[in-house]
């Protein structure tokens, strides 16, 4: 079991003001992996002071200087990779392959990414007599997730070190032991005394300490719409900045010229990958109605492949979920999706066989779910997919759209400039057409009750960036 009962401050790892520790589980075998203190507000005051005392030299340093730092950083990134994927594995469950392929490495490509912008971008321009200056926002106040932790983690400390903001990070609680390493990564690589502070704690405590403290400039929050909704209140009485990545109810629209198999079992994939534990996630698929019942058939096929189990077994596609909270939950939704009529074409209710450990939930596909029913509505966060039909392509945009969040959207057609028209027609921050993956270098981040501000690449790192005029500049 690893212990980890101190927080990063000021550049030294320092014992709580209160000692009060919380045990890390192992979704897998439900089993104690770690343990961590709780922080409280007296945390929050002795990490803010010393970001705010750092600011003043570290929000002066160079390009250059910040460029080497982002150096730094990625190597000794890159020697804890193995570190950060077995840790990852452990605290929420990805298998192995997940965590090698894209959760540790997904913090990697924000910092290799980031200083490439960071090389190129304009803090100076000028506009006739006006010179307009880009500078670091101030002291920055982090609230990130359990289900893509390092990568959440990575795209706001990245971009916040590189504009020269000073950061105070509280990770979920649930998955912190990632963090541990993070803050080890860059005290390795050199992070001056105060710029990056880590305080461990839950929402209601370290959480709301932080979005309220006078002394934090910016709040960056990637989480649930309703504790989204938390921090945003809480900050509105210093008026500081906002950014919040929240949930999502993505659609899939199939469109009738697609390709129905490819497209379908590649909406099943993307849907389960990390036990269905993304705020992007395809949870509902549009199929036109006259191939309801074929694409049923393909997507419990497809979903029928996919073998639930222990994350470091070869073989294994998804792990358990995260936490029995979450496990309770997404069972009550499945049985909900029951009583409400949806088709259960494959998966349900209970362990799956030869499983009777672990927070592990069969992958689940419904069929003839109609928009208004519950299991289209609200975020289900497991492996569970809705089928619904749309009777016309207008029909079908406007029950993509008939969400309170907006944060992606995917359109499968055989003409990209179909898929184009469709997509211009979301209200969604992300579009993936026919498949396609993420992009590191584009804007993340979504519409309505999905949030506001935009993270990775040059729009995350504008983010963290003031606007400053000033009139009468010579020439």
């Amino acid at each position: 079991m690893k212990e980890c009962l101190k927080f990063y401050i000021n550049g030294e790892w320092v014992a709580p003001v209160t000692a009060k520790t919380m045990d890390v589980i192992n979704p897998a075998t439900e089993e104690v992996v770690g343990r961590i203190s709780l922080g409280s507000a007296a945390d929050v005051d002795k990490a803010v002071a010393a970001a705010r005392a750092a600011f003043e030299t570290f929000s002066q340093t160079s390009r250059e200087e910040r460029v080497a730092l982002m150096e730094r950083i990625i190597a000794a990134y890159g020697a804890r990779m193995g570190d950060i994927a077995a840790t990852i594995s452990q605290e929420m469950g990805a298998p192995m392959w997940l965590a090698n392929a894209a959760q540790a490495p997904s913090g990697f490509a924000h910092f290799m990414q980031t200083m490439e912008v960071l090389k190129s971008y304009e803090f100076v321009k000028n506009k006739g007599g006006t010179r307009i200056i880009k500078e670091p926002v101030g002291v920055c106040g982090f609230i990130t997730p359990w289900n893509w932790p390092i990568n959440q983690i990575a795209c706001k400390v990245a971009p916040a070190l590189a504009a020269g903001c000073t950061m105070v990070l509280k990770p979920s609680e649930i998955a912190p032991l990632n963090a541990i390493i993070f803050a080890e990564i860059l005290h390795e690589a050199g992070v001056p005394k105060g710029v990056f502070n880590l305080v461990n704690g839950d929402g209601p405590t370290v959480g709301a300490a932080l979005s309220s403290h006078p002394g934090i400039d910016m709040m960056s929050f990637t989480g649930s719409t309703r504790a989204g909704v938390q921090v945003a209140k809480a900050a509105a009485d210093t008026v500081k900045r906002v950014a919040q990545e929240l949930g999502g109810k993505s659609a899939n629209i199939i469109l009738d010229d697609a390709d129905l198999k490819a497209a379908v079992e590649g909406g099943v994939r993307a849907c389960f990958t990390n036990s269905g534990q993304s705020c992007n996630a395809p949870t509902r698929m549009l199929v036109p109605r006259a191939r309801l019942k074929e694409a049923a058939a393909i997507a419990k096929a497809a979903a029928e492949t996919v073998k639930v189990g222990d994350p470091n077994t070869e073989g294994t596609t998804i792990g358990p979920v995260v936490s029995k909270t979450q496990f309770d939950k997404i069972q009550g939704l499945i049985k909900k999706g029951i009583d409400e009529g949806a088709e259960v074409v494959t998966g349900g209710p209970g362990l799956p066989s030869g499983l009777s450990k672990g927070y592990y939930i069969k992958p689940t596909v419904f069929s003839n779910v109609r928009n208004e029913m519950t299991i289209a509505r609200e975020e289900i966060f497991g492996p569970v997919l809705s089928i619904l039909p749309y009777d016309s392509e207008a029909e079908a945009v406007k029950i993509a759209n008939d969400t309170v969040y907006g944060l992606s959207g995917y359109v499968s057609s055989g003409s990209p400039d179909h898929a184009m028209k469709v997509a211009a027609r979301l209200r969604t921050g992300n579009v993936h057409l026919n498949g396609a993956g993420p992009d590191f270098a584009a804007p993340f981040g979504g519409y309505k009750q999905s949030g506001n501000g935009r993270e990775w690449g040059e729009f995350g790192f504008e983010e963290f960036l003031e606007t400053k005029a000033v009139m009468g500049c010579p020439d």
